[in-house]
């Protein structure tokens, strides 16, 4: 089948990708399961056989390897399918390994077709997307100091039927050296994958909330499309006094707390912009425990005059500050109750 766009994938029951389990982690087309024709190991072996014996020697071993693991796929993955069931199969440029196993599952009986130039063309459609066109949306940024609680708004504004796309979500990170979370970031390619599925959910006629953020989330850049739609968007901006942002703060990142030594990692980062001086009273409050008054130092000599520095380029109308003395939960959904009522007028 030729891919055109997402929705044309709904016609199948399943979506296999057949390339090693190292290509499908660093991305793959959305939804698809994994069932590798070729393990890490085997296609490497198989590549060095093509380029230091032959072609035909590397073809030859590779079908047999092929062959076993469909097999196997076949009797451990997919016996439960009946008849109608209906795959779609794709590997790298759709050549030889997804062709062997759609063949294979053709010949059983079921209704197996392949991605017309594999991931490379799935590739191609995300990229262009993202890279040659208009977003197409309506962006409104939500801004303000570090430690607003702008991520857990998103949430909230969410759940009030705001649309939102939560980039920091999606590229698992906070948006600042402090800012990793568990696991790894995912790949360019994974998070643009993630964010192309965001975008395709987004009605058009309505705003976007998003968290105002640089061109790069972590070691992520933002797509062209999306970065240019949201330089000058309108934006609205969260006010909170540092002794609330700092009380959320200790509280959202308590999880770095609980690994002074990874923490204490970070904040040895920070010696170049900020003195040692002042880097080693940020790490005597850890080792004293005292996480608020950490945060507070943080947010006054770090943070702040950042944000500051980066708010004389920021383009955009404002739309509404919102103030709040408080970001505990109740607060939150205030805030996020009046979120949506403002973009709803």
């Amino acid at each position: 089948m030729t891919l055109t766009d997402l929705a044309s994938l709904r016609r199948f029951d399943t979506i296999i990708d057949v390339r090693t389990p190292a290509e499908y982690a660093e991305d793959h087309v959305p939804g698809a399961i994994n069932l590798p024709v070729l393990s890490n190991e085997e296609r490497a072996r198989v590549g060095t056989i093509y380029k230091q014996e032959s072609p035909f020697a590397a073809r030859k071993i590779g079908a047999a390897l092929v062959a076993r693991n469909a097999a196997a796929h076949i009797e451990d993955r997919l016996m439960q399918h009946g008849g109608g069931w209906q795959p779609l199969v794709y590997c790298w440029r759709g050549g030889q390994r997804s062709g062997s196993f759609a063949s294979i599952l053709q010949q059983i009986g079921w209704r197996a077709e392949l991605i017309s130039g594999g991931y490379q063309t799935y590739r191609r459609m995300v990229s262009a997307r993202l890279y040659d066109q208009p977003l197409g949306l309506r962006i409104v940024r939500l801004d303000g100091y570090t430690g607003t609680a702008k991520t857990a708004l998103l949430s909230k504004a969410a759940a009030h039927g705001v649309q939102v796309i939560d980039l920091e979500g999606l590229a698992r990170h906070r948006g600042s050296i402090l800012g990793d979370v568990e696991g790894p970031q995912p790949s360019q390619k994974g998070f643009e994958s993630a964010l192309l599925i965001e975008i395709n959910r987004c009605d058009p006629r309505l705003p976007v909330l998003v968290e105002a953020e640089s061109s790069r989330i972590g070691r992520l850049r933002l797509p062209p499309a999306l970065w240019a739609a949201m330089q000058d968007s309108p934006r609205m901006v969260i006010d909170a006094p540092v002794c609330a942002r700092a009380a959320y703060l200790a509280h959202a990142y308590a999880d770095m707390s609980a690994d002074p030594i990874a923490l204490a990692r970070r904040l040895d980062g920070l010696r170049g912009l900020a003195g040692h001086a002042t880097v080693n009273q940020w790490l005597a409050l850890m080792h004293q425990g005292q996480m608020v008054e950490l945060a507070q130092a943080l947010v006054q000599q770090h943070y702040d005059p950042a944000y500051a520095r980066a708010r004389k380029a920021q383009g955009g109308e404002v739309l509404a500050t919102l103030t709040t003395d408080a970001l505990d939960d109740a607060a939150l959904n205030r805030l996020a109750a009046d979120i949506n009522l403002r973009l709803a007028t």
